[in-house]
This record gives structure tokens, C-alpha cells and sequence, in this order.
């Protein structure tokens, strides 16, 4: 029994498809096809129907694949004990965020992880849409909002609050802003994702919607911040992102008694047995810089 065919069917049933298995593993996707191959061969029967746009697996390639990937996965917990025991947190950790999250709170974290433990390379990446944590392999992620895999380990590390902001060059040559319903009167600078026609804001009393004109609708978070630094209009923006800005100034809060929507902060990570040690160390290095900045804004 080759004990490489069946990892590599694993990683193919999970990345769904050969290419995106190669990948993951670092082979060819002609090495990854004849192991497959190789497999069915020796088993005498067919595990996977491939077609022009995705594999689908047959009930005997399902049934295989439950057994296989529940025998690699005791495998791999043999392996985290194993180094678990070893202490010295070391390897590479693939960790994925969201690319919105904040230059500065990111790099805290980074710096955190190369002091605390020089051995573990870290390889960061950024990005807004869903990243299948199993089938990418990815080791943790920082997520926000409301979570939908249950599968998942989530370590809730504080809330990220969205209040609008403006600049104070902005606010002294525009009408008064001393209720919601004065926001349109205002050049409101809108992130897409919180609303295109309207923004809901929320108090201790209830809430209100602002219909908007939709003059400036923008998805990333970072231009809308930019702009609202320059004094180009209102933006509603993560407190803990305009922090330093209102620190030094460039920024202030307007309607200090309403906000819009919250978003919890997680850090995750695929349920398993034994924690290797570099994981935990972002975890709890993390969690402590994250709580500090979600806090202190």
C-alpha cells in the first residue's frame, strides 16, 4: 500500500481538482493524475468521474475518501503531538486576513510573531473573499463579521464598531451636522458594502435610515478613508482603523452618539487534535495585539 496515493486523492477530493491539489502539494498535476490513477488501479475500481468542469466522487471513491481522510488526519495529529512536544515554535504558518483590516494593526502582529518566535516563517496574505481554510491550505485566518462554518475553531478577539468620521477642514466649511438626518446635506463618502442608497445607524434609542444620494459608492475602505483625510466628505469607517487619525487630528468623530454596524473579529482555524506550537503562538500573540488595538480605539 502506497500511503502518498491516498494523501494525494485526499488533497485532490478537498481542493476540489487535480490543478488546485498540485498546488497545494507542490507537484505536477501529471504526478498528482498517475497516483490517482495508480490508486483506482490497484483498488479495481473507479473513485472519481472526472468531467470538463469538476470531479465528482462515485460511492466507492466517497467511502474512501471518509476512511482515508479520517486515517491522515490521525496521522498528521501523530505528527502535531510529536512536534507539540518538540516546544520551539518553527516552520512555515499560512495565514490569511482581510486586506481592509489595517496596515498597522497587521504589521504589530507580524512584528510580534519575529520576536517572539524567529523559527516560524510566516507567509500573510490578503484578501476579501472567502478563503477555504482545508482546501487551500491555509493555517489560520482573521476574519470579520458573522461566521458561517461551524467547522472551524473561532476565538472572538473583540468588536469592530463603524462610526462616521470626518476631517476637521471638511466639517468647518460644510452645514451643521447635529443629526442623522443632516447627512443629506453632506457629501457622504460610501463604502458599498454598508449601503449604496442608505445608511442605518444605530443608538442606545433605536435606530434610523439615511436615504443617500450615492454620489461616491466605493468598495475598499482604504480609499474611502484616504478621501476622508483629504476632506472630500463623511465616511463611516472601523473605529479602531481611524485611531491614529484622530490621535493626531486628521480626523474626528461627528454624531458621537450613533454608530453603524458591528462586526466581531475571529481568529480561526480547522478543528484538530493537537496544536502545533507555531499555531498557537499567533494565536495568543494575536489575540493579545488585536484585543489591545480593538480596545484602546
Amino acid at each position: 500500500m502506497d500511503f502518498n496515493e491516498a494523501a494525494v486523492f485526499v488533497k485532490v477530493v478537498q481542493a476540489g481538482g487535480f490543478s488546485a491539489a498540485a498546488r497545494l502539494l507542490g507537484l505536477p498535476v501529471s504526478t498528482v493524475s498517475t497516483r490517482v490513477a495508480r490508486l483506482e488501479k490497484r483498488l479495481g475500481m473507479t473513485l472519481l468521474q472526472r468531467t470538463t468542469r469538476r470531479l465528482h466522487l462515485t460511492d466507492a471513491g466517497n467511502l474512501y475518501f471518509q476512511h482515508a481522510s479520517t486515517a491522515l488526519a490521525y496521522l498528521l495529529d501523530a505528527e502535531a503531538a510529536v512536534t507539540e512536544s518538540a516546544g520551539e515554535p518553527h516552520g512555515l504558518l499560512r495565514v490569511t486576513a482581510p486586506a481592509d483590516l489595517g496596515d498597522h494593526i497587521l504589521a504589530r502582529i507580524v512584528r510580534a510573531m519575529r520576536q517572539h518566535c524567529p523559527k516560524v516563517h510566516l507567509d500573510l496574505v490578503l484578501m476579501n473573499r472567502f478563503v477555504d481554510l482545508v482546501a487551500e491550505g491555509v493555517d489560520v485566518a482573521i476574519r470579520t463579521g458573522n461566521l458561517k462554518d461551524s467547522t472551524l475553531i473561532a476565538k472572538n478577539v473583540g468588536i469592530a464598531r463603524w462610526i462616521p468620521f470626518a476631517s476637521p477642514a471638511y466639517l468647518a466649511s460644510a452645514p451643521p451636522l447635529n443629526s442623522p438626518q443632516a447627512l443629506r446635506r453632506h457629501c457622504c463618502l460610501q463604502f458599498a458594502p454598508l449601503g449604496k442608497e442608505d445608511w442605518t445607524l444605530n443608538n442606545s434609542r433605536g435606530s434610523v435610515t439615511i436615504p443617500l444620494s450615492g454620489q461616491v459608492v466605493i468598495n475598499d475602505v482604504g480609499v474611502i478613508r484616504s478621501m476622508a483625510l483629504e476632506g472630500e466628505g463623511v465616511a463611516l469607517l472601523p473605529r479602531y482603523l481611524c485611531r491614529r487619525d484622530c490621535e493626531t487630528g486628521q480626523l474626528v468623530r461627528v454624531l458621537p452618539d450613533w454608530h453603524a454596524k458591528a462586526d466581531p473579529i475571529h481568529i480561526v482555524y480547522p478543528r484538530q487534535r493537537f496544536m502545533p506550537p507555531k499555531l498557537r503562538a499567533f494565536v495568543d500573540l494575536a489575540s493579545v495585539e488585536l484585543r489591545s488595538w480593538l480596545e484602546d480605539a
